[in-house]
């Protein structure tokens, strides 16, 4: 997303300043800032889907079915199914999903499958709850994203950006936009600003795997989970931290550091510069464009339309790849066998749970959901870990890593891979010291 002129002579409206401070300030309201209702404390967007799924439980089924079937049938419907080999594989997986959702809801199928942490909490745990929350919380993110507050902090993170990331000023809305949008969002924006010369490979390929992390509303499905949401403030924020400081270490290490400065047009699109104060010059950023937001109502309908477009995307995935890496998870040795290469830093790291946790951390790369179904009853510190690893990592093969290979941005399976395994143990190591100094 390209930064506006700031040396533009522009003057606001009190429209524009309403949009600007009353809508951001619901926006952070929804997303932020925890009530109580019902003797429950927690952030009002939670609240709202709670409602939903508490009083039209019936619904609530049928309508994640319905976004199921939906989103297993749309690669064949929009036909490109079988543009790559991974995107076979992966509208396969979405058929199983199908196959999956029918299972839940009918309750056929083996006995073994039908355990309470199986299917049964896939489909009404973690289905439903991202199904309604996804949507909805797509919704409220037009209050978020949509009148100034993004390119307000975009501006404010501009000198901080090349020196500790070592990208543009303007990458700082790719990563905003990724953590209260979603890595979907932030990945169009970052291949969009690489093809048109103003990102270098080595730019994209450091924002496309260390910004594009999922957004806050997975993260409180994450929090519900494992019991968090009392703490949903701490664990939000520190995961924010910690995912963007491993972003600055990996950044300087193989094979980030060794990507090409290379721009794929002749002539790159280089950012103004500020001039003058940096909140003012944020403010005035803001204000602009807020007034350029849409009206309410248009931007309320884009967002909800995202957003189902990617609970459909999302939810045959969860419901596949879920459930064959708890099958793998519980019935074979196979994340065991993987987990012991993060078992030295859990134990460095004095992880209650370590081998525990070091499967978690293992079974991430299949699916981000997965290591806190596998941590749900294990203590607070090892379920903070494992909470922050699974957004930290950034990169899981039910959905962040086809989308970074659909774009145009040069990152390999190897690549991903590599940088996946260093993203992890870092989330391990500071995670763990975070809790052990504030949980």
């Amino acid at each position: 997303m390209e930064n506006r002129n700031l040396k533009e002579k522009y003057v606001p409206t009190m429209k524009d300043k309403f949009n600007f401070f009353v809508m951001s300030a619901i926006g952070i309201f929804m997303f932020f800032i925890p009530i109580t209702i019902g003797g429950k404390k927690t952030i009002p967007l939670d609240h709202v889907v709670s409602f939903v799924k508490g009083n039209f439980p019936g619904f609530s089924a049928y309508y994640a079915l319905v976004v199921i079937i939906m989103g297993g049938l749309y690669p064949f419907f929009k036909k490109n199914w079988n543009k790559t080999l991974f995107d076979s594989i992966m509208s396969i997986f979405k058929l199983i999903g199908i196959v999956v959702a029918f299972m839940a809801i009918f309750k056929v199928g083996p006995a073994f499958l039908f355990e309470k942490d199986m299917i049964p909490f896939l489909y009404d745990k973690l289905a439903i709850s991202v199904g309604l929350i996804v949507p909805i919380g797509a919704t409220f993110l037009a209050f978020l994203v949509g009148y100034g507050l993004l390119e307000f902090i975009g501006v404010l993170l501009k000198p901080v950006m090349n020196p500790i990331w070592k990208t543009p000023g303007r990458s700082a809305i790719d990563a905003v936009a990724s953590f209260v949008g979603s890595y979907s969002i932030g990945l169009l924006i970052t291949n969009k600003v690489y093809k048109e010369g103003k990102y270098s490979a080595k730019e994209a390929a450091i924002i496309a795997t260390g910004f594009s992390t999922v957004s806050a509303t997975f993260m409180i499905i994450v929090a519900k989970t494992l019991g968090l949401m009392d703490r949903w403030n701490f664990y939000f924020w520190s995961t924010l931290v910690i995912t963007f400081l491993i972003t600055a270490i990996t950044t300087r290490i193989y094979p980030l550091s060794k990507k090409p400065d290379e721009y794929v047009v002749d002539n790159p699109i280089k950012e103004p510069e500020i001039e003058g104060n940096l909140l003012k010059a944020a403010y005035e950023e803001g204000l602009a464009s807020a007034s350029e937001g849409q009206p309410l109502a248009v931007s309320v309908k884009e967002n909800l339309v995202d957003g189902f477009l990617m609970a459909m995307s999302i939810l045959p995935s969860i419901l596949s790849i879920g459930l064959l890496g708890l099958i793998l998870a519980k019935y074979t040795p196979v994340f065991k066998a993987i987990g012991y290469i993060f078992y030295p830093f859990t134990l460095l790291m004095q992880i209650p749970e370590p081998l525990l946790a070091a499967e978690a951390c293992a079974i991430e790369i299949a699916e981000m959901f997965l290591p806190a179904l596998l941590v749900t009853g294990a203590s607070l510190l090892t379920k903070y870990v494992i909470g922050v690893v699974s957004v930290a990592s950034i990169l899981f093969f039910s959905a962040s890593i086809p989308c970074i290979l659909s774009t145009d941005i040069p990152v390999s399976i190897k690549d991903i891979l590599i940088i996946w395994f260093e993203r992890t143990v870092l989330a391990i190591i500071i995670a763990g010291a975070v809790g052990h100094l504030f949980l």
